[in-house]
């Protein structure tokens, strides 16, 4: 059974209504619900079952028995299936809706328990009596209990997003305890089990203990869920501003680069290193030192040794070859022109010169 997103009401009137109401009931069993008395639910019915019980209601008197399933993924559940104690509730209006659907609005009257099952074929009917809640007005530990379910459900709904503030004070509004049970009750958001608990429980001082059980875990959980989220967001905040920061340090990397490169002397060296036409390990030293000393103060004596060794290394012939030319008269004339005396060299010189042409037509 799926639940309209409508917010439980809260029924103005406060008259007995459980004894001009019959005994056996129509039960309306429901999957992911539990509805509580003194509230009004609009309810969406699918089940072949379901709609039988609502016609078969409709039908007699409009009265019904809601419970919860114990399983809601069974589809037609048995006296087994369903919880004990439910709500007496009447239905008040039935709409068609298109797929074969009913939109049924119903008016939880007063918390009651099935007695006796009757009729488990097309659709589930059985005995059902009222369950006689009694309380004493003077009961201190009952008005210690109320007071801190008040403060509980406040908390409960400043902190719950799905809560609107209206809720509270509507529960505020409410004197009878039994009233003001159930109503914080339908407004929690917790699980069918969960809620059941409190319609299992007959007596209304154990029925607040659960609810304040309830409350408390509910708002732990909302407290770890609320620090979750605080630290989600400041996770992310840090990424934004690790990734802006990143960015605009591209950015400056990229107008310094721009900037060092409009530097005439920074622009000849790479122009240089480019021409220079060096092996592929020599080029990547000489990138490397480029680097380095667009980064490094001009003023730094470290400067001027990186742009030197620079110059050294664009200056070399990387690329320039010449043919060798071992002719003896060839060598003995350079060596006589560019060295005056050093006679005894020239002729190991020649010697050797001499050699490597023997050897050289030996190889031929």
């Amino acid at each position: 059974m799926k639940k309209d997103e409508t917010t439980p009401e809260i029924l103005e009137s406060t008259e007995d209504k459980s004894s001009s109401i019959p005994t056996v009931l129509t039960i309306l069993p429901l999957r992911d619900i539990v509805i509580f008395p003194f509230m009004i639910y609009p309810i969406l019915i699918g089940r072949a079952s379901s709609i039988q019980a609502i016609s078969e209601a409709m039908d007699k008197d409009k009265f019904i028995f809601l419970v919860a399933q114990k399983d809601p993924t069974i589809d037609e559940p048995d006296f087994d299936d369903i919880y004990e104690y439910g709500t007496t509730a009447k239905i008040l209006q039935v709409v068609k809706l298109p797929n074969n659907l009913l939109k049924v609005l119903v008016e939880g009257l007063y918390h009651s328990k099935i007695v006796r099952p009757i009729n488990r074929t097309e659709y589930l009917s059985a005995e059902i009596a009222p369950v006689e809640i009694q309380y004493d007005e003077n009961d201190q530990e009952l008005t210690a209990l109320i007071r801190r379910a008040s403060e509980l459900f406040y908390n409960y709904v400043r902190s719950h997003r799905l809560l609107s503030p209206d809720v509270y004070s509507a529960f505020e509004n409410i004197k009878d305890p039994i009233r003001k049970l159930y109503f914080a009750s339908a407004n929690i958001h917790v699980s069918v089990p969960v809620k059941q608990k409190i319609l299992d429980r007959t007596n209304l001082k154990e029925q607040y203990f659960e609810l304040n059980s309830i409350l408390t875990s509910e708002l732990e959980i909302l407290k770890i869920e609320e620090e979750i989220d605080t630290k989600v967001q400041s996770q992310i905040q840090r990424t934004q501003k690790k990734y802006y920061i990143q960015e605009q340090i591209r950015a400056l990397q990229k107008e310094l680069e721009e900037e060092e490169e409009s530097i005439p002397e920074i622009a000849q060296l790479k122009e240089a290193i480019e021409n220079a036409k060096m092996p592929e390990h020599a080029y990547k030293k000489a990138i490397e030192e480029l680097e380095r000393l667009k980064k490094t103060p001009t003023m730094s004596p470290e400067y001027s040794v990186n742009r030197t060794y620079l110059e050294w290394l664009t200056s070399l012939p990387w690329s320039t070859k010449t043919e060798d030319n071992f002719s003896i008269e060839h060598v003995k004339k350079i060596l006589d022109e560019d060295h005056y005396d050093l006679e005894k060299p020239k002729e190991r010189i020649l010697e050797y010169i001499a050699v490597l042409n023997v050897a050289g037509s030996l190889k031929r």
